[in-house]
């Protein structure tokens, strides 16, 4: 069946994560569609006119037009955390629900990679670096991909459609993280719900539980089955999930002490491991790691 390319373009030059992280969601959209579509890059007025979605270029924000640039005077508004809206911002809130599947996962994806690409676009800090050493975030990949000045730059629309399949691929994994999520967000409030003692949970599975028991007060351990062999972890819940500090911390006596010498000292005669920085204990059964919790608890 003879279809037309639907054209996706944007500009030419230097690019930036938030165009091509557009670039990749939209090309996932339309290939969940059956669309055949061509990503071209320019700033040719009379081009840009024929384009089906425009993103980053073109100075027009119209969703119903599927024209998301940014750039203009005024920007384009902000996005739900009040940070102003990339290109990946403005094209993920109109397609997001479609690619992620689902209003859940689209919301969990534009939080935790949307959001900051946005921020990162517009000269927005989310945080502030007080070392020498600084982070490297996902956007210095993507820089690292541009030319440097002692090298040509005739070959930047090939990186950039190199450097959106590689987006492809985080999304893709993104969007299984997420779909994973909701359904274990789902598991892990029943689970609480349904605890009686409440400061240590039990799952059933190793769910991703940080941002969800971070919303209740009373958790501070979770007990759960290692991937890892036949053992049970017991995990401690942090204050907040971004920072390294708990609610509570295993025994500083246990610090760092394995098998024998941690049975020892704690009294569970299968445990395994507790790690030197007091987050996280390990035993063979899931009675030990309940008991390494509930000494825990209580010290």
């Amino acid at each position: 069946m003879n279809q037309a390319n639907k054209k996706l373009i944007t500009h030419n030059g230097s690019f930036h994560t938030d165009d091509i992280f557009a670039a990749a969601v939209l090309s996932i959209y339309l290939e969940s569609k059956g669309e055949k579509f061509e990503i071209i890059r320019t700033r040719d007025e009379e081009i840009i006119k024929t384009g089906d979605y425009i993103f980053d270029v073109g100075g027009v924000y119209d969703a119903e037009k599927n024209r998301f640039d940014h750039h203009q005077t005024g920007g384009a508004g902000q996005n739900p955390h009040g940070l102003e809206y990339s290109s990946l911002g403005l094209v993920w809130e109109k397609f997001g629900a479609d690619v992620a599947p689902g209003e859940q996962a689209a919301k969990i994806i534009e939080k935790k990679l949307c959001a900051p690409i946005d921020a990162w676009d517009n000269g927005q800090d989310l945080v502030e670096s007080t070392q020498e050493v600084a982070p490297y975030y996902l956007q210095h990949i993507f820089y690292a991909m541009l030319p440097t000045w002692k090298e040509s730059d005739q070959n930047l629309d090939e990186i950039f459609l190199e450097c959106v399949a590689l987006a492809r691929t985080v999304l893709a994994r993104e969007i299984v993280q997420a779909r994973d999520m909701v359904e274990a967000e789902e598991k892990i409030i029943e689970v609480y719900q349904n605890s009686t003692d409440k400061k240590i949970i039990v799952l059933d599975k190793n769910y991703p539980f940080e941002y969800v028991l971070i919303k209740y007060p009373e958790p501070l351990f979770v007990v759960y089955p290692r991937k890892a062999g036949d053992s049970w972890g017991a995990k401690a819940v942090r204050k907040n999930p971004k920072i390294f500090e708990n609610r509570k911390n295993f025994p500083a006596s246990w610090a760092g002490l394995r098998d024998l010498e941690l049975q020892k000292i704690s009294g569970v005669a299968d445990a395994m491991f507790c790690h030197r920085a007091l987050f996280t204990a390990v035993a063979k059964t899931k009675e030990g790691a309940i008991k390494l919790a509930q000494i825990a608890v209580e010290s």
